[in-house]
């Protein structure tokens, strides 16, 4: 059943509407929020996350895939939500080997035979796209070998579809049709999905890390077969060691745990703030340690791309920090496609400069691992609080350094990022020319006379309690306009079900259909009065106290 187009509609679609369902009637519930109530909301949404985990796995294919997309969105999704998806492995039951021999003999056009002396029929690996086998070449090498699964890109167009509806009903029915550029969101989901699916596109990325890591002797990046690679198979160099975080191997083997860590670090900070390519996948399964100490990078599947003028406008933030100029940073985001529309700059500009001052009083009190997760949560709220979305290369940036702090901090608990990192940001803070472009550009505007209201008058101006309240009103006016909209639709459906039910009672004189089409009709129909009256009524109330415009 899990390939047949309706039947995946269904469940995906139908898992949406339990969500929302849920949500919308724990809110309408609980009127008052307290540490409970936050904790009950909390154990709901992992709920939620956990059962998606499990469909997920059930349904495989997009759904995977998706979730793992999910877990990067720290700016649309609750943390409760994205735990759980973070946990979502790509590793699935395998196909029988005859579809992936299949497979391989017609992108060949020959025999398996043909190119492989050997052939192991079990997988070392299943994930939601593709299958790895080791085999070896009639010239003794052994490689791995990597087949596309079978009828995966059926099962991805048909979930593109579900997911078409799931965003519609996002659109229509939750804060997210106002917060987020929906549109957009699933447009970059179909081209970052379509883009896992074409193994030629993984083949030109582990060229182009090939190529720019080759002076790197602490990084060995596996050599492809180009000749034996098309968009459903690739074929490599066969890599032998162990997962990056068997520490016990580098006690055997002599292998100082802090050089690995460094390399490491050097390795990703150099694609994180530079111009081009970045592996986005850095987890322990993809990165391996070989008894000479060289990391070994696998997969290269999933990757975003850092763009020369995004670096611009990076330095660009930085300069605004440093110089206390807020519009330049506003600036900058907005080039970088990070602010929608409906913005509210002045909000903005006060939030980041209050959480910017309590950062500089706390750095030196604060151990830095405590700082670093206070960071990172403040941004999450900031994130969802204002009307920014993160472009899916930079989402995958932010997945991926988290991810690569939990493996550094699992190789070496002692690191010191600040440390590490201190000389290399101040390169890159230089400019490209090397001279000193952020600090030339801080003294030439620190020069100039600025003349302004204190800060602390600006702020006691545009901060105050009815400020504050208006914004906790304004917030429970759109749920509850969201409210009525959602369950009005459901009793529409449900109404016209109803009605359809009289209708055919009444054709085939079924005096039972008729009764209970009449009688299901009546009662939705007071039911979608009741809930018109009310909105009427909140609308009323929103005319009233004009503040709220």
């Amino acid at each position: 059943m899990k390939y047949n187009t309706l039947y995946r509609i269904y469940s995906i679609v139908f898992m949406t509407m339990k969500f929302l369902l849920q949500i919308y009637s724990f809110q309408f519930i609980h009127r008052v929020w307290d540490k409970e109530t936050n904790k009950k909301w909390e154990r709901m949404l992992a709920g939620q996350a956990r059962e998606y985990r499990k469909n997920a796995l059930e349904l495989g294919g997009l759904m995977i895939k998706f979730g793992q997309f999910l877990s990067t969105r720290r700016d649309l999704l609750p943390a409760a939500f994205i735990k759980e998806l973070e946990g979502l492995t790509d590793k699935v039951k395998s196909v029988p080997f005859k579809y992936s021999r299949q497979t391989l003999e017609e992108e060949w056009e020959t025999n398996l035979e043909t190119h492989l002396a050997d052939f192991d029929r079990y997988p070392v690996a299943s994930a939601s796209i593709g299958e790895v086998y080791k085999a070896k070449l009639h010239n003794g090498a052994p490689v791995a070998v990597k087949v596309r699964r079978h009828r995966v890109e059926e099962v991805f167009h048909k979930d593109f579809r579900a997911l078409r509806i799931v965003f519609w009903l996002l659109s229509r029915f939750t804060i997210y049709g106002k917060k987020a550029d929906l549109q957009k969101l699933y447009k970059e989901i179909v081209s970052v999905m379509s883009q896992e699916l074409d193994f030629e596109q993984e083949l030109q990325y582990a060229n182009y890390f090939k190529k720019r890591f080759k002076e790197n002797e602490n990084i060995h990046i596996p050599e492809y077969y180009d000749e034996l690679c098309t968009d459903r198979v690739l074929v490599m160099e066969w890599v032998d060691g162990e997962r990056i975080d068997n520490l016990s191997f580098m006690q055997e083997h002599g292998i100082d745990r802090k050089q690995i860590a460094k390399a490491l670090f050097d390795f990703y900070i150099d694609q994180f703030i530079n111009p081009g390519v970045f592996h986005a996948d850095p987890h322990v399964g993809n990165l391996l340690i070989q008894q000479d100490g060289t990391i070994a990078v696998l997969d290269f599947g999933m990757a975003g791309e850092i763009r020369k003028e995004d670096t611009k406008q990076l330095r660009s933030v930085v300069q605004g920090v440093i110089l206390d100029d807020y519009d330049r940073v506003i600036h900058a985001l907005l080039e970088m496609d990070f602010l929608l529309e409906n913005y509210d700059t002045e909000k903005i500009k006060k939030l980041l400069k209050k959480t910017l001052d309590i950062y500089q009083e706390q750095a030196g009190q604060r151990m830095q691992g405590e700082l670093l997760e206070q960071v990172m949560e403040d941004l999450q709220v900031f994130v969802k609080e204002q009307p920014i979305q993160l472009p899916a290369d930079y989402a995958f940036l932010g997945r991926a350094a988290s991810i690569l702090l939990g493996v550094l901090l699992s190789i070496y608990p002692e690191v010191d990022m600040v440390k590490w990192a201190r000389p290399v940001v101040k390169q890159w803070a230089s400019g490209e020319n090397g001279k000193g472009s952020i600090y030339t550009e801080v003294f030439k505007e620190s020069a100039r006379p600025l003349l302004s209201l204190p800060r602390e008058l600006i702020d006691w101006m545009n901060d105050g309690e009815r400020d504050r309240e208006w914004a906790k009103n304004k917030q429970r006016y759109k749920f509850m306009h969201q409210y009525y909209l959602f369950y009005a639709a459901i009793c529409f459906f449900l109404l016209t079900v109803a009605a359809a039910v009289f209708s055919a009672g009444w054709f085939i004189d079924s005096r039972e259909l008729i009764k209970g089409g009449a009688f299901a009709s009546g009662m939705f129909l007071i039911l979608l009065g009741a809930l018109a009256r009310k909105h009427h009524k909140m609308i009323h109330s929103l005319k009233h106290k004009r503040r709220f415009w």
